[in-house]
């Protein structure tokens, strides 16, 4: 980046850290930083929205939803993280894969299970061979997304369900008292109020999804764990122009700090819109705001 950085060898120890710190390698890490925020600004609504139609799937009158939004959160709440996001990044691409192939290939003759090989037409495959490095870097991306979505969307189903049975059921019988249908009671009374239950626990679920990002890097994406091994380790001159010893220690340190940063502005953040959600409201928490107000 910078002109002096031709001669790394006549550098000086601080002309040299700042051409070490700006090598493409180096703005690959910083652009994994990226990486990680924009999964979890796409994953927290998402598994928000998986969560929310599971809990509203398990108390429904209808017994085969009620029985499968139950079964959503039993099955992936029971299995470890791990084993999901490398079983459900696998499945999801095969599915995919075999939708496009019985509608782009539908002359195809052969078996698509071939021992354990998964064979599909080259036009179903996904994504298409000659296609640019970074739509297959997207498509992974997603796919990890997805994967994570599904999973913590279930924890959160988890957690929105047992807001909505925290409601008092009087205020629900009140409103069925006014002449609400089910669906007004539910939109109207039952999900304003199980938001302030729900909190805690989303936010905890928050944090459990910000320790989770690492797993990209089981998932194929090169995110920051991935590029702070890969930086840190031991670099001989004859591969680079900036050789180094074990420095990984200190590229896990900078992790560290930033999870440890990252968590605490989440803190203040749920503080807030806790501190916002209590204000006015029936609950223990609203008499404890009222109680420190007078």
């Amino acid at each position: 980046m910078f002109e002096f950085c031709v001669e790394p060898d006549t550098l000086g120890r601080i002309q040299w850290l700042s051409c070490y710190l700006t090598t493409g390698k180096h703005m690959n890490f910083y652009w994994s930083f990226l990486t990680v925020l924009v999964l979890l600004a796409i994953t927290a609504p998402t598994a928000l929205l998986f969560g929310f139609g599971g809990a509203s799937a398990a108390r429904s009158a209808f017994a085969p939803l009620r029985w499968f939004g139950k079964a959503y959160i039993a099955i992936v709440r029971g299995v470890p993280d791990i084993a999901f996001f490398l079983f459900f990044v696998i499945a999801l691409d095969q599915l995919f894969e075999y939708i496009r192939h019985r509608i782009k290939c539908p002359d195809w003759e052969e078996p698509i299970r071939q021992g354990n090989d998964f064979i599909v037409c080259a036009a179903a495959k996904l994504p298409l061979g000659n296609a640019p490095q970074w739509v297959h870097e997207t498509y992974g991306f997603f796919l990890a997304v997805l994967t994570f979505a599904i999973v913590f969307g279930a924890f959160a189903a988890n957690v929105l369900y047992g807001a909505m049975q925290a409601v008092p059921r009087a205020q629900l019988e009140t409103a069925e008292a006014y002449g609400m249908s089910r669906r007004q009671v539910f939109r109207r009374i039952l999900v304003p109020q199980m938001w302030l239950y729900a909190l805690p626990g989303l936010s905890n679920l928050w944090m459990i999804l910000i320790k989770a990002t690492p797993l990209l890097f089981l998932l194929g994406v090169e995110d920051i764990v991935y590029w702070a091994r890969e930086l840190g380790g031991s670099i001989n001159e004859r591969f680079t122009d900036y050789p180094h010893g074990d420095w990984r220690i200190w590229y896990f340190l900078g992790l560290l700090v930033f999870y440890l940063a990252f968590t605490r502005v989440s803190e203040i953040a749920f503080d807030r819109l806790t501190m916002r959600l209590t204000h006015g409201q029936a609950t223990i928490g609203g008499e404890a705001m009222r109680k420190a107000a007078t």
